[in-house]
């Protein structure tokens, strides 16, 4: 009788093994390699909103877009921040309330953004969304405080394009981790603590976009950048961490300088 060749449970076994160290070893890889490319997107989205920005300045005479999202009253009909004398009176917000916190639908979600005043300048929707975001999420960028959102902590808040100092290394856009309701984005100014919390949706750090037009990605170099991110919560948020390697470093980017000695 002829005999037919065939692989032992022991081969099997091997190569099985032998599969599963590959795979072992392909992965990181692979997802780095994914991680990079939603960060390209991300990077490319932000340099996109930063030249809608600049474009709003250019047709409203250097004026900068209102960046507070509906968070202290209601634009229309005017009241708190968008009433008489309120600080952002007759400024309509670059999106308007669209958070999931609120309780919105995702129809009401998107409809906030394109009912905001940079919509116009972009006309996609996909412009204000990471690859990598949660399900409930439409919108992934803030604008921050510094950029006529929000005088936090009495930090300088600026109204006009002119009054921006070195813009290569101003911060406009700012992408979040998703524990913020998606409003202007905060950092102290007077201390250095987090308000909002860290940018670090993209591994070890998160994507900015700048008012000269350019979009950075920075890598987190403090470990406890991570460790006070889990939740948007006062565990960490109003902590001074004196000798962190991140916070200065942010608060320059935001603000144009610190508020306070080091």
């Amino acid at each position: 009788m002829a005999t037919r060749k065939a692989f032992t449970l022991v081969e099997l076994l091997v190569v099985i093994a032998i599969i599963a160290l590959l795979m072992a070893l392909l992965m990181p890889a692979l997802e780095r390699a994914r991680e990079q490319g939603m960060r390209a997107v991300c990077l490319n989205n932000l340099r996109q909103l930063v030249l809608a920005w600049n474009m709003y300045a250019d047709e409203n005479d250097g004026k900068l877009v209102c960046g507070y999202i509906e968070e202290g009253g209601t634009f229309k009909p005017p009241t708190g921040h968008w009433g008489p004398g309120g600080m952002h009176e007759n400024e309509r917000p670059w999106v308007l309330l669209d958070w999931p916190a609120a309780g919105l639908t995702d129809d009401q979600m998107t409809q906030a953004i394109k009912q905001g005043a940079l919509y116009h300048y972009t006309k996609s929707i996909k412009l204000y969304k990471c690859p990598n975001a949660l399900a409930h999420e439409w919108r992934t960028y803030s604008v921050v405080d510094a950029m006529n959102t929000a005088k936090y902590d009495g930090g300088p808040m600026l109204k006009h394009r002119t009054d921006i100092r070195n813009p290569t290394n101003r911060i406009v856009f700012i992408e979040n981790s998703g524990a913020t309701p998606m409003g202007g984005w905060s950092i102290y100014y007077k201390q250095p603590a987090w308000r909002d919390e860290p940018p670090v949706r993209h591994g070890d750090g998160g994507t900015l976009g700048f008012a000269d037009g350019h979009s950075e990605y920075w890598k987190c170099k403090d470990p406890l950048t991570h460790t006070y991110n889990d939740t948007n919560t006062g565990i960490w948020k109003a902590i001074n961490f004196p000798n962190s390697l991140d916070i200065p470093r942010m608060q320059r980017g935001v603000w144009g300088k610190l508020g306070y000695t080091p």
